[in-house]
């Protein structure tokens, strides 16, 4: 009774509850315009070992925390001479608005400068995030001439690019989908009002979301993915809560008062809508337990975002409702049939004949499909991700191939930190550290180590010592000293066959190795403590969404069976999307080059799809259960709780489709990735699923379906 009440308020106070959302979409419309200013990196940041010795590298070593590389490339047909005065003139342009610590042109050291090809390097104390201001002045500076180019790459520019990509992105897919979307509802209502109402939702939902989100800005780092997550979430939401509240709605006026038809509807569709989005909420809640900014930053965003959603579907929508009230049906440009359709019954009809056979099938059918997941290789997303179309990309690419050797990646690095508590380069600790470069030597993986010594030339630490009492040797080396030695530490790079060989190292080090205080740290150290983060944290996770759903279905239907049977059905039909996404990106089929698989796409994918097919799942079982309740028998209750709701449920999953598969058509690789990961699960959950398999175990579980810890069949006297 209280959301029919509810329902009363909205429909009493209904001017002033549009009037309160205008100004709220106004006043956080404004901030989502700022949105993307303050966004930056992929968010895989973690507090572990990694950033500790980044810490130390900048504070101790004095090292810089970001570099812009700038890339100068020739014709075959332009003179060296002509080449050089190019890169002079540059860096004069680069040095009048650059605010980089140093700058090293191409001709302060040696190997920057091959065949056509040279580079320079702008480093700065800041972090990438902290450049983008200063990119734009930098590429002021930049002009190419008639067989002379020259472009910018690195990390900031890496950053910002994909900060632009995220954007556009985000325009490709609404381009895409709305349209489409607005097709969907209109062969669901019709009407050009019923139509329209949804997608304005949605817009609303997604532009306070953005607006609230810039607030969150000022208290942690939020991703640049965030661009893509939220409007993802949010519209397919948006739209599907509005779909199944005007469907209700335009039910309900056609029989009661406008008032009357909110208030039902408000308590109906309304509660509907408030249990569907505590089920994302919940999923979405999982991520917290995975301490990576992106998991975290994905999770308020859309936690957010369903927040909105669900007020705005109880408050603005019946507001509007309330205010165009019978005229819902107005500017009807497609004639809806009214009957119920017979496809869905006569197909429900033909699998509850053979639920062997067809739950066999179909349970083939979806093993098959995971197969490949076996196989699923997971990377973090780095340069990859950025579309080959952008230039800094391009220019990465090329940097890497000619200038950088293949065994002496970043990928492959590890950094060590020796720490001693007093002065490193006496002549005992200098043999602590020879001693440790030739215990990292005897791994069989390790394929060079850069030390003071190797550097130096000066193999022993006895030598090196000796040459250190040398006033004139000591001159020579003070430069290597001042990079790789402080005060009582001592900086080595060890360089690795793989990067999990050099994953694996890192870990078992770190753990094992205890005779010296090491400090571990470079790209191996900080993927390696992504992956322990989340293969340890997950499961928690998991545990929290899938437990708290059996318990929210137990509580629904008062069955044991049905809360087991859905979750079951759901992370079979998940793990065949998996299998699937494999098979299409990382195997390379359907037209798209052989890929890594993102990291976040699997944890995302299930968090999102398991609580959004719960949604769809809940509300046939409802249909089918109140049936139930009202004939106690099973299979009829089955076959008209399939056919009653067959339509809203279609046009609702073919909403969501449309609009996560939008973002298949993008350009940053685990966006599409995980568009194409939401779309399938959809499309498997809203045909296969729910289609064969929840006719074909109805049928063969009959009454058992309802057993309720000693409650099985519902009698007539139960009913009454």
């Amino acid at each position: 009774m209280l959301l029919r009440g509810f329902g009363g308020f909205i429909y009493e106070k209904r001017k002033w509850v549009v009037v309160a959302w205008c100004i709220f979409i106004i006043f956080f419309g404004y901030f989502a315009s700022k949105l993307p200013s303050v966004l930056s990196g992929n968010g895989f940041e973690f507090d572990g070992s990694y950033q500790k010795t980044q810490a130390i590298l900048a504070e101790e070593f004095k090292q810089d925390q970001s570099s812009i590389i700038v890339l100068f490339e020739k014709e075959p047909e332009v003179t060296m001479e002509s080449f050089e005065s190019y890169i002079t003139a540059t860096f004069e342009r680069l040095e009048t608005v650059s605010t980089a610590s140093t700058i090293i042109s191409p001709f302060i050291q040696d190997n920057m400068m091959r065949d056509n090809l040279a580079y320079g390097i702008l480093s700065y104390h800041e972090h990438p995030e902290n450049i983008g201001k200063e990119l734009e002045q930098l590429s002021s500076a930049l002009s190419n001439e008639d067989g002379l180019t020259v472009s910018m790459t690195g990390g900031p520019v890496i950053e910002e690019d994909l900060n632009v990509a995220s954007q556009k992105d985000l325009a490709k897919a609404e381009m895409i989908a709305l349209p489409i979307a607005l097709i969907i509802l209109l062969l669901a209502f019709g009407s050009l009002i019923a139509a329209g109402i949804p997608l304005l939702i949605g817009i609303v939902s997604i532009v306070s979301t953005m607006g609230i989100m810039y607030f969150f800005s000022h208290q942690m780092n939020l991703t640049i993915f965030i661009l893509n997550i939220v409007p993802m979430i949010g519209l397919a939401l948006s739209i599907d809560f509005a779909l199944l509240f005007i469907d209700r709605f335009r039910e309900e006026v056609q029989k009661r008062s406008i008032k009357e038809a909110i208030e039902v509807t408000v308590l109906t569709a309304g509660r509907s809508i408030i249990f569907s989005g505590l089920c994302v909420f919940i999923g979405l809640l999982g991520l917290m337990f995975i301490e990576i900014d992106i998991f975290r930053n994905v999770a308020l965003g859309g936690m957010t975002v369903v927040f909105v959603s669900v007020l705005s579907a109880i408050t603005f929508l019946p507001a509007m409702l309330s205010l165009i009230g019978k005229n819902i049906n107005r500017y009807s440009i497609i004639k809806v049939s009214k009957e119920r359709s017979s496809l869905w019954r006569n197909f429900a009809s033909f699998v509850m004949k053979r639920p062997v056979i067809m739950a066999i099938v179909t349970l083939i059918l979806l093993i098959s499909a995971l197969i490949p997941v076996k196989d699923m290789n997971l990377t973090v997303p780095g340069i990859d991700a950025l579309p080959l179309s952008y230039e800094s990309r391009v220019a990465y690419d090329t940097f890497a191939e000619n200038f950088v050797e293949e065994n002496k990646s970043d990928d492959v690095k590890a950094v060590i930190i020796m720490e001693i508590e007093d002065d490193i380069l006496k002549e005992e600790n200098l043999l602590q550290a020879e001693a440790l470069t030739e215990e990292i030597a005897k791994s069989d993986d390790v394929t060079m180590i850069e030390s003071p010594f190797s550097l130096s030339g000066l193999e022993s630490a006895e030598m090196f010592y000796q040459s250190l009492q040398q006033p004139e040797a000591k001159a020579s080396l003070m430069p290597l000293l001042d990079n790789f030695t402080t005060s009582n530490m001592m900086l080595f790079h060890v360089y690795f066959e793989s990067e999990k060989a050099a994953q694996s190292w890192v870990k078992h080090w770190e753990t094992n190795y205890t005779d010296l205080t090491l400090h571990i740290g470079g790209t191996p150290k900080f993927e390696q403590e992504i992956f322990d983060e989340i293969i340890k944290k997950a499961p928690y996770g998991f545990a929290f969404i899938v437990l708290t759903t059996f318990f929210i279905l137990l509580a629904a239907f008062k069955s044991l069976l049905i809360p087991i049977k859905a979750i079951l059905m759901n992370i079979l039909s998940l793990a065949a999307t998996f299998g699937i996404v494999v098979w299409i990106f990382q195997e390379g089929h359907l037209g798209m080059e052989p890929v890594s698989l993102a990291l976040i796409l699997p944890i995302f994918v299930f968090s999102i799809v398991f609580s959004l097919s719960m949604d769809y799942e809940v509300f046939l079982i409802s249909r089918i259960h109140e049936n139930y309740l009202q004939s106690g028998d099973n299979d009829s209750a089955t076959l008209e709780g399939l056919t009653v709701t067959s339509k809203i449920i279609t046009s609702a999953a073919a909403i969501m489709i449309v609009v996560t598969g939008a973002f298949a058509f993008t350009d940053v690789m685990p966006v599409k990735q995980l568009g194409v990961g939401i779309a399938l699960a959809i499309f498997i959950d809203a045909t296969i699923v729910r289609m064969i398999l929840v006719p074909a175990f109805m049928k063969l579980l009959g009454d058992w379906n309802w057993w309720f810890f000693g409650k099985t069949k519902i009698t007539k006297a139960s009913r009454d």
